[in-house]
């Protein structure tokens, strides 16, 4: 969890439900404000994922979820 500033919050009008892209610079850590819609962020992208994948993803975590684990970060136990 990271706490944003009142001052910076105020200027970039970031409020509860903003979403803010994460961004490793180095040994910086960047937060972007998103705005519009995931395009307009001007990221390149890696290869295409199948519907195939996605749908495998899902499933797995569904899995995940119905076991009580779901933290990214936090390995299995």
């Amino acid at each position: 969890m990271i706490t944003i500033p009142y001052r910076v919050r105020k200027e970039l009008d970031i409020k509860v439900g903003t979403k803010l892209l994460v961004q490793v610079e180095g040994n910086k850590i960047v937060l972007i404000k998103k705005t519009g819609n995931i395009t307009s962020l001007g990221l390149k992208t890696g290869r295409k994922i199948t519907e195939e994948e996605i749908n495998e993803t899902k499933r797995e975590a569904e899995r995940e979820i119905g076991s009580g684990y779901f933290h990214p970060l936090i390995p299995k136990s």
